[in-house]
């Protein structure tokens, strides 16, 4: 019985500590449709450059962290002036893109939770949450609340089996940050337990635009500081890159690539502390990097190692959450695995007795054969007596031997002391 739990302590100590590189990723908590419509109202009616940079930049939440202070501790620093000040910080060149948008890093700021969250469903999901953003940008613009204005282009494009609309500066130059409260620009929220916040920057007079529909901030002038945009189609959208524009303001992290786009990949070692558990999210790597740095990135080793105590920690000291480990697909090869243990254990066991029977038996045969010579003829009276005769012969011829052999041992060794 000792034998058995010591398995199953074993066991169950394998799967809490590999749990987060193995079945935990089948088994991650699904978002939500209405977790991913609460979460990307805020921004979905952002213009697609602009929004593409979100994407990107909530993958990397601390770097968003150090932003956002920088950006507070300059105030006068916007644009593209912004973003060549902030070259020889570690962000990854999304975070810096966002420098030129101190309103943008002022709402990213008072929302940290919002970031990590949007980082997450984004890395782990991008066609589910470009797909809702194409969802709430349609219930806007079915409101009436979703219009080309002197800040905005929004193009309708109807295709054979979905409908895509694309938000764009009406002037490439001059970047607008709309501002619009979430509750009212889509119509009456459909998700009473799911409710959107929304943000009005410092000092903005929320005028009857807003209170309708959409209203903007001070436009932002830039040239190569956004250089994001969005890739749109029902169930593979994602975010691209044009090279040009990011290698012309991104002198320490230039791309290179032959073409004039490319797909955005996300880069794990610059994730830091917040690193995800998602298996996609840590297959994610930059595509301008050399193979022996993707490899490395994709061992991932230490991280793991500490992910994996840190989760035992944790899964040490509570016992129920273990046990919610056993649940579903972990639990199940956690039992297959235990009941192959049990069926070894007996097999070995009874290989074991069935070599003692073996043993105990040979033993048994031959106590019995020495048993049966002893005793052989011990119920035959003639017998006996013959071999008790013998047995008397032979003991006298020996003593006369004995007795001529010593007198003439004797005598030889008198003589020799003579």
């Amino acid at each position: 019985m000792k034998r058995l739990l010591a398995i199953f302590g074993n066991i169950l100590l394998l799967t809490m500590i590999f749990l987060p590189f193995g079945v935990s990723y089948a088994e991650e908590k699904k978002i939500s449709e209405a977790e991913l419509d609460q979460m990307m109202a805020p921004i979905a009616l952002y213009p697609d450059s602009l929004l593409s940079q979100i994407l990107m930049a909530t993958t990397y939440p601390a770097d968003i962290t150090e932003a956002v202070k920088w950006s507070k501790d300059n105030p006068k620093q916007e644009g593209d002036d912004a973003v060549k000040a902030v070259q020889d910080k570690s962000w990854d060149p999304s975070v810096m893109s966002l420098a030129a948008f101190p309103q943008v890093l002022t709402m990213m700021g008072k929302q940290p939770d919002w970031v990590k969250s949007v980082g997450d469903a984004f890395l782990a999901k991008p066609e589910d949450v470009m797909d809702t953003v194409q969802k709430l940008r349609k219930k806007a613009k079915d409101q009436g609340n979703l219009e080309t204005t002197e800040q905005q282009k929004v193009v309708v494009e109807e295709k054979a089996t979905e409908t895509i609309i694309v938000i764009e500066p009406a002037n490439p130059q001059v970047v607008y940050v709309p501002v619009y409260n979430t509750t009212v620009v889509y119509g009456t929220w459909w998700w009473p337990h799911y409710r959107p916040w929304y943000y009005y920057p410092p000092g903005y007079a929320v005028g009857p635009a807003v209170m309708r529909g959409v209203g903007f901030a001070v436009g932002v002038g830039i040239t190569h500081a956004l250089w994001g945009s969005c890739s749109w189609g029902r169930g593979h959208g994602n975010v691209n890159i044009n090279v040009n524009r990011y290698n012309n303001i991104n002198v320490n992290n230039k791309i290179n690539s032959n073409n004039r786009n490319t797909n955005w990949n996300h880069k794990s070692n610059n994730r830091g502390s917040s690193a995800s558990r998602n298996k996609a999210n840590l297959q994610k790597t930059n595509s301008n990097r050399s193979g022996g740095a993707q490899r490395q990135d994709y061992r991932g080793r230490d991280t793991q190692r500490d992910q994996a105590r840190a989760t035992l920690d944790k899964r040490g000291v509570s016992p129920s959450e273990g046990r919610k480990q056993l649940k579903g697909d972990g639990g199940s090869k956690a039992r297959a695995s235990v009941n192959q243990a049990n069926r070894d254990f007996s097999h070995n066991k009874s290989s074991r007795n069935t070599g003692n029977t073996k043993q105990t038996n040979r033993a048994s045969n031959s106590s019995r054969q020495s048993r049966n010579s002893a005793f052989k003829g011990a119920g035959n009276t003639r017998e006996t007596k013959r071999n008790i005769n013998r047995g008397n012969s032979s003991n006298r011829s020996m003593s006369r031997q004995r007795s001529s052999g010593g007198r003439r041992s004797g005598g030889g060794r008198s003589g020799g002391r003579r």
